[in-house]
């Protein structure tokens, strides 16, 4: 079992009690930004061990009566098809996925805003869907000169041609499919035309990353940048809040240019701003639920590690720019870390180079090492899976779990009546497999009993996996790298 970091019920309870205290310090109307992710936030799970993933969707839950959810999406990212490097959704189908999850939880879900709109095609068709399937939406436009030019943002011209949101309940929680949605510029313009209306309104931001009282070059925060390498987020020191206290404070260089903006904005409405920096108007506890820091050190340098072993096959896949690989590896160097100190790669490429086949290795939760090569039956990821069963539930190898004279007539099956040119068993087939297989083997259930507790296992292959034993390994919270390398040299690939 891994080393626990984090306390999350303490952070649970913190960040609960700042949130109210934020709400209280403004009348009748919060609009709060909600950074990172809502659901199953796996990042910030795997770098501070003890977090729970859906700690978010518990807060939300027991505020429903009084919030309502407004989510924004970028026009430019529906026109480009931009997507999700997690679950491989486009921004505008993973905006519909939302909306399904919150209503699942009895959330309510007031509207949508398209952000930087002008004009595209993509965005009014999307716009035309949403509100055919019932939903609000509100268009904000592109501002020239935003965050910078100040005057011209306040202004009929700026903010106020952005159409007016309208919402029923005191605490708005603007959420978006991704990062550069535009979820702060959809608070700001609020903000703005609910003073032209003579409504103090006010903001906040729930933050999870950048921790503001880590050090700028701690791991977690380099993490952070990590996850974020292709958007160009950068951690800085925030430059209001030393100037303001005279104490170091990391923030990253969004929230820092559009601060003069939240500031003006907020000097318009109260005369007076309630926030003297970016760190300011952040909710975020982290810091103070950190109860073994090396623990999260360590947690933090693996995922810079991961992201940058996921950009370099995304990279061999077209899916990411060079730049970001580099930013990745300059990120990598600052934790004093490389590849090497993945164990899983070493274990799966020396198994690959002595069968010369691809291999697979995994790192269970206590730390034993578990590899699975390609034979004639499986693939070298549902062995080493079917192997780590057999490893925590202490069965002999010996023992097969699935018999061969199964497994053939499955693989006939998929060649010759369902044209698959690969016969060897995806992992989801051997799940299936070893479920029948346990109504009558014993040793098979044995296995299955023991499922759950993969969890949190690194695995490393020397080839790229498909998407079918990916989406598996996801589900099962197996952390899964891979080398830059196709198992055939086939031009057409799923």
């Amino acid at each position: 079992m891994k080393n626990i970091g984090f306390d999350n019920e303490k952070y649970f309870e913190l960040q609960k009690q700042k949130i109210q205290e934020r709400i209280a310090l403004f009348d009748n109307k919060l609009y709060m930004e909600f950074g990172g992710k809502l659901f199953d936030d796996f990042h910030a799970a795997r770098v501070l061990p003890g977090f729970h993933y859906n700690n978010k969707v518990k807060l939300l839950k027991q505020m429903r009566d009084d919030m309502e959810i407004v989510i924004a999406i970028n026009a430019l990212d529906i026109e480009h098809n931009k997507i999700r490097s997690d679950n491989g959704l486009s921004y505008d189908q993973e905006l519909l996925r939302l909306v399904d999850a919150f209503r699942d939880l009895n959330l309510f879900v007031g509207s949508i805003v398209i952000t930087q709109f002008d004009g595209q095609d993509n965005s009014i068709k999307f716009k035309q869907k949403l509100e055919h399937l019932g939903m609000k939406v509100y268009l904000h436009y592109r501002i020239e000169g935003y965050p910078s030019n100040v005057p011209f943002i306040l202004s009929d011209e700026g903010f106020g041609r952005n159409e007016y949101i309208e919402t029923s309940r005191p605490l708005v929680m603007i959420t978006a499919p991704g990062s550069g949605s535009g979820k702060m510029a959809v608070c700001l313009s609020q903000l703005y035309q609910d003073s032209k209306n003579d409504l103090k309104s006010g903001f906040a931001k729930f933050e999870t990353f950048p921790v503001w009282n880590l050090p700028l070059n701690h791991p977690v925060n380099l993490a952070y940048e990590s996850a974020t390498a292709d958007l160009n987020d950068v951690n800085i020191i925030d430059p209001f809040h030393f100037s303001a206290y005279n104490v170091v404070s990391t923030s990253y260089n969004r929230d820092a240019d559009v601060f003069p903006v939240l500031n003006t904005v907020f000097k318009s409405i109260y005369d007076v701003s309630p926030y003297n920096s970016p760190t300011d108007m952040g909710v975020n506890v982290i810091g103070s639920c950190i109860i073994d820091d090396q623990v999260v050190r360590e947690a933090a340098k693996n995922e810079v590690i991961r992201r940058y072993l996921v950009a370099v096959v995304n990279h061999r896949k077209d899916k990411e720019t060079i730049e970001t690989v580099n930013k990745l590896e300059m990120l990598m160097n600052q934790c004093e870390v490389s590849v090497k100190d993945r164990k899983v790669v070493k274990y799966a490429n020396d198994l690959a180079e002595k069968t010369q086949h691809p291999a697979v290795a995994m790192e269970l939760p206590d730390g034993t090492i578990v590899t699975g090569k390609t034979s004639s039956l499986l693939g070298a990821a549902s062995a080493c899976l079917l192997n780590a069963l057999k490893t925590i539930a202490k069965i002999d190898d010996d023992i097969h779990l699935i018999s061969s004279k199964v497994i053939k007539p499955v693989q006939q099956l998929k060649v010759n009546s369902l044209g698959n040119n690969n016969p060897l068993l995806h992992i989801d087939e051997v799940l299936i497999m070893l479920s029948v297989a346990a109504t009558e083997n014993k040793w098979a259930k044995l296995a299955l009993d023991h499922l759950s507790e993969l969890a949190d296992s690194e695995m490393h292959s020397s080839v790229i996996l498909s998407s079918t034993d990916k989406s598996v390994l996801k589900l099962l919270f197996i952390n899964l790298t891979t080398n830059p390398t196709y198992q055939t040299k086939r031009l057409f690939r799923k």
